[in-house]
């Protein structure tokens, strides 16, 4: 993983976990912009493929629809 330090990766999230398709050591939050660690990524949407933070920057993105 040393190799992919620093590097955003890319997903599918999909509704038990998600594939890597473009390798890297995390994503970037939605809605606050922020660097998510793939090993803490917890948050995610299907429909919008997208990641979040929290419950709190899911429970946003949800609400803005």
């Amino acid at each position: 993983m040393l190799m992919n330090a620093g590097r955003r990766a890319r997903l599918n999230y999909l509704a038990n976990g998600f594939r890597v398709l473009v390798s890297g050591d995390h994503v970037v939050c939605a809605v606050s912009g922020a660097a998510i660690p793939l090993d803490e990524l917890r948050y995610w949407s299907v429909a919008r493929q997208e990641a979040y933070l929290s419950a709190v920057e899911a429970t946003k993105a949800e609400q803005q629809g």
